[in-house]
């Protein structure tokens, strides 16, 4: 690695490492040579072109989409002493023309041009008068005409190579399939170029998406206040009416919600960015035309109340969450009327078929990726042509893993009943047909006498609605957008019609006959059961902060209910709780049973404090099992006693376990490395390969705490 450049980082930036590929792609250019660079978002794709542009001799030109991202670049340049500049359109004839004569005397490190202003003869006419560094192609994915963010002047940049062959050039995007990958590549002519493409990996976003069930501005709400109540936050939604309506609705709610759109004027659109750049806990209800560039790190959660046209845009959108590293939430509900929406968008656009056609395939992974009962993240990267061999823990499908179930008849049902109206009929009449509703429009098309009228009475409609948007994301099912949104029946289909094929579907509840309101409150009819209820929901609070994820992923409303009405008291009794597995036992029940334990006792104030009981035995001369029996407790709930009472210096270790220095030192030394500030004894069991049990991991976790 080139001695400058490190020198740069340090001094400069103030990093004393490059990350991933950053060292690889600077040398890369550094020597001269062109690099292609896929980097998520907060990657660091800047510094692979800022620093060789103020190692090598001359000026880096960096083309870049948005006066935004410029501003901001620049910016934050000049406050780390690097001579940087941009030339745009916010600048006066005076300030352009001494802008451009500090790059004609060379006293400039890197300039920022917009794409525009580059193709123009007299830019271009300039910069051959100039010693040049490198040619920096920033959102390279706007060259792209398959993306939204396509801008006609990233074509004509192909220019740069035939008018200075001897400059290196990096174009840069986060966001990039194959087929846009490729297109960067042939519109941009850097073909001979080296590829460099970082993971797709966001492992601190979570990402949550769930079923719209017309209850989605609540929902919202809910999320915002339950765990972004104090945070910066981009909601997206599809239209610019509702883009209005809710930054509005969320106002009247205590939040400061702005609304950001291309239909608002200028001026009204950079102060909204401006206060979202520069205040804290305000959010940004927006169409797509918001994001692209935005370089605010400490975003932390990333909605849309509305599907996205493609995985791609997805992608892009929840990038802008947690960009310094931190836990973010990308969080999104979705519904069939999004998609109907969307291929209704697209239909009227004056775009060829072809393009009509690829728009339509990458709906269409949009949904199936929506439906997924896998592991979010692994589809994600999947999309993108990358493997991620065990599932990521960090998103709803791996935290609240989904049920599914043999759908195979229930499909051939809902096929059928395509087929019987003749393809002509949306999903609601549908399911009016399937569930045997006596309604006139029925029996006006004859239908009631179909063999499929009435034979679907085993789900209710919310599950049936469920059952036909899961066909279309298995694309057993299109849309007819020309037909308004009724069902047509694909190849896909025949083996399932034929019963050749098993469908495993993502398991719905029937819906309640009250509304799903949520409760805010466990309702207890004891005094005493809700004082538990509110110690059980306040240690769950707890450990969810903890573990950075929210309260349900610890525990259920429904699971708390069941530990307030059995209060159960020790390990075996906990794992016969719903919604208790080995992994949830072993991470939360001593938690849990801590709280119910305290409560008891408050409750039988005589009752002796169970830890003091097993200490006054042992003290007897009781041995661990002697007194689990005489206390009816299980041994390894006294070695949980009996660790309390080393860590409080009240025995000690070699009291209770009988092991050798060398041993001690091993397992202290697995305890050591193993340590994630989580105090998770699992880790330590496997290091050690299973040779010691829990209750001698956990004595002697507690003998170095008290030491």
């Amino acid at each position: 690695m080139d001695d400058s450049a490190l020198h740069i980082l340090k001094t400069t930036f103030g990093y004393q490492e490059f990350r991933g590929s950053q060292s690889a792609i600077i040398q890369q250019l550094i020597n001269g040579n062109d690099a292609v660079v896929l980097m998520p978002t907060g990657g660091g794709k800047s510094l692979c072109y800022q620093i060789p542009a103020m190692v090598r001799n001359g000026t880096g030109i960096i083309i870049s989409p948005l006066i935004a991202l410029m501003q901001d670049q620049v910016s934050s340049l000049q406050q780390l002493g690097v001579n940087a500049a941009y030339l745009n359109s916010t600048l006066d004839a005076a300030e352009a023309a001494d802008i451009e004569n500090r790059l004609l005397a060379g006293r400039l490190d890197l300039l920022y041009v917009a794409p525009e202003r580059m193709m123009t003869p007299g830019f271009l006419g300039l910069l051959e008068q100039i010693d040049i560094a490198l040619f920096a192609i920033d959102e390279a994915h706007c060259v792209s005409q398959w993306g939204h963010d396509f801008r006609p002047e990233y074509i004509q940049l192909s220019i740069l190579h035939e008018r200075f062959p001897q400059i290196p050039r990096i174009a840069l995007t986060a966001t990039a399939d194959e087929p846009t990958r490729n297109e960067i590549i042939s519109r941009l002519d850097l073909s001979a170029a080296q590829q460099f493409v970082a993971s797709f990996d966001r492992p601190n976003i979570c990402y949550r998406i769930t079923q719209n069930q017309g209850n989605a501005r609540d929902a919202l709400l809910r999320f915002i206040l339950n765990e972004h109540e104090h945070d910066a936050g981009i909601v997206y939604c599809l239209s610019r009416n509702k883009v209005e309506q809710t930054a509005e609705w969320l106002c009247t709610k205590g939040l400061t919600a702005l609304p950001y759109h291309a239909g608002l004027p200028a001026k009204k659109r950079q102060k909204h960015q401006q206060r979202f750049l520069m205040e804290d806990k305000v959010i940004i209800v927006a169409t797509i035309a918001f994001g692209m560039g935005i370089d605010k790190p400490d975003v932390r959660f990333v909605a849309h109340l509305n599907m996205p046209k493609s995985i791609e845009a997805y992608y892009q959108e929840t990038g802008r969450a947690g960009r310094d590293g931190l836990p973010a939430d990308a969080w999104m509900m979705y519904g069939l009327q999004d998609v109907i929406k969307l291929k209704q968008m697209m239909d009227s656009s004056e775009a060829d078929e072809k393009h009509k056609r690829t728009e339509q395939h990458k709906l269409q992974s949009m949904l199936g990726f929506c439906e997924l009962t896998s592991c979010r993240r692994q589809g994600l990267l999947r999309y993108f042509g990358e493997q991620l061999e065990q599932s990521c823990g960090n998103c709803d499908t791996c935290l609240s893993p989904v049920e599914t179930w043999d759908a195979t008849v229930v499909a051939q049902k809902a096929l059928s009943a395509v087929h019987r109206t003749g393809q002509r009929f949306g999903v609601t009449y549908l399911v009016d047909v399937l569930q045997g509703k006596d309604m006139e429009r029925i029996k006006n098309f004859g239908h009631d006498r179909l063999s499929v009228y009435g034979i679907g009475d085993e789900l209710d409609s919310h599950q049936w609605r469920s059952v036909f948007r899961q066909l279309i994301a298995h694309n057993l099912l299109s849309v007819d957008i020309e037909g308004h949104g009724n069902l047509l029946l694909t190849e896909s289909c025949r083996p399932v019609l034929r019963g050749e094929q098993t469908l495993m579907l993502r398991k719905e509840s029937k819906q309640a006959k009250t509304a799903r309101k949520g409760r805010k409150s466990y309702n207890t009819s004891k005094a005493s059961d809700s004082q538990l209820w509110e110690a059980l929901r306040a240690c769950r609070k707890q450990l969810a902060e903890s573990n950075n994820v929210p309260p349900y992923v610890i525990f259920h409303d429904a699971t708390l209910v069941e530990m307030v009405e059995r209060q159960p008291q020790n390990r075996e009794q906990f794992s016969r709780i719903s919604g208790v597995g080995e992994s949830k036992l072993e991470k939360y029940a001593d938690d849990f049973l801590a709280v119910i334990q305290s409560h008891v006792e408050q409750l039988n104030p005589e009752k002796t404090d169970t830890v003091a009981e097993s200490l006054q035995l042992f003290k007897s001369g009781m041995t661990i099992e002697v007194i689990a029996e005489q206390r009816n407790i299980k041994p390894s709930t006294v070695y949980t006693h009996l660790a309390a009472c080393i860590e409080q210096g009240d025995i000690k270790l070699n009291d209770v376990v009988d092991i050798s220095e060398q041993e001690l030192t091993a397992i202290q030394e697995a305890i050591l490395a193993t340590d994630d500030g989580q105090e998770k004894l699992r880790p330590v069991y496997d290091a050690l390969d299973g040779m010691f049990e829990y209750e001698v991991l956990r004595c002697v976790r507690a003998a170095m705490t008290a030491a």
